[in-house]
């Protein structure tokens, strides 16, 4: 039985409507006119324990508010959504106790006090059994690196810290769920690294289940094995990370060192159809469509230009495909 369940879950809004200036006040005031506005559009989907699915999308596609029924801060307008055998917006407390989130910049932690004072608070509001509470708090202090700062007050924390805090505390009561939105927003490379590996190390030993949005598809690449994509309230794909790259992965980027340049190589000058994302005198990188060229195809049309040192070739990214997505170049069934 899935962890979480969602089925033809629509969530709308009712927008106002007025015209510019005190008069169209006025008017609103007496006569007020809405429109209704669909966030979320009859979508489902299952979810299975132990899962870390990437739910992805641009600004405006739904997929903050999908979190918030799935938390229940928001009641749909239709549709059911249950976590866990619980309905969330039915019962809050409940579900509350059994899942953990972090929203971006919002903090669950007490700002003037010491970060070991809001996990101890954390501890009594969840009711953690002492012995759960030491080996978490032993555990997540190790891994993130936070000794330093269990006695510093939140508010003197850099954002890297405080997020590394706010993962803690979001799985120091052993969530069933965990629903992360943007943790990684504003963060160096390094403290990113430390995120991704403990969210992976704690789903293989706990079997937490984590849904993950965010804008930097570097976590999504790293931490998820599944993705579902939603645009304009609508499920435009829902399946494996790597089936999605296969599927909807057109091209490929090539590094190419080179030396004794003696032109420009611009799109002019060539009879081969690539994009030439950098070029300069030691280097050229192009992007290539792999359906319709071969890597020889493209060696031979640099090579009439340069003489070819060396060359790296690398799949398209998540970004590149879901760029290319939202331009309308790829799904279109």
């Amino acid at each position: 039985m899935a962890i979480i369940e969602v089925k033809n879950l629509v969530k709308k809004y009712k927008i106002s409507e007025k015209e510019n200036g005190i008069l169209g006040y006025i008017k609103h005031l007496f006569h007020p006119k809405y429109k209704e506005q669909i966030a979320v559009n009859n979508i489902s989907f299952n979810i299975e324990k132990g899962e870390l699915v990437g739910y992805i999308g641009e600004n405006g596609a739904g997929k903050s508010t999908t979190i918030k029924m799935l938390t229940g801060l928001l009641t749909p307008t239709s549709g059911q959504v249950v976590v866990n055998g619980i309905v969330p917006n039915e019962k809050r407390i409940l579900n509350n106790k059994q899942i953990g989130a972090v929203f971006g910049q919002k903090t669950q932690l007490w700002w003037d006090l010491p970060v070991i004072e809001s996990f101890k608070l954390i501890k009594k509001m969840y009711e953690i059994p002492d012995e759960d509470y030491k080996n978490n708090l032993k555990k997540f202090t190790k891994i993130l690196d936070l000794k330093d700062l269990l006695d510093k007050q939140v508010k003197n924390l850099s954002l890297g810290q405080k997020m590394r805090c706010e993962i803690a505390a979001t799985f120091l009561h052993n969530p069933k769920v965990v629903y992360l939105d943007e943790p990684t927003i504003g963060l160096d490379i390094l403290v990113k690294e430390n995120i991704r590996k403990f969210i992976k190390d704690i789903n293989k030993e706990q079997h937490t289940t984590v849904i993950l949005t965010t804008h930097d598809l570097k976590d999504i690449e790293e931490v998820c094995d599944r993705i579902i994509l939603i645009d304009k309230g609508t499920i435009i794909y829902d399946g494996e990370k790597e089936v999605f790259k296969n599927k909807y992965g057109k091209h490929i980027i090539a590094e190419f060192i080179i030396q004794n340049k003696n032109s420009n190589i611009t799109v002019e000058t060539i009879e081969e159809e690539f994009e030439i994302i950098e070029e300069n005198e030691t280097s050229i990188k192009i992007k290539f469509n792999h359906e319709r060229l071969t890597i020889i195809d493209i060696v031979k049309s640099i090579s009439k230009y340069c003489e070819i040192l060396d060359m790296h070739i690398q799949e398209e990214g998540l970004e590149e495909i879901l760029k290319e997505i939202y331009r309308g170049e790829l799904i279109n069934d």
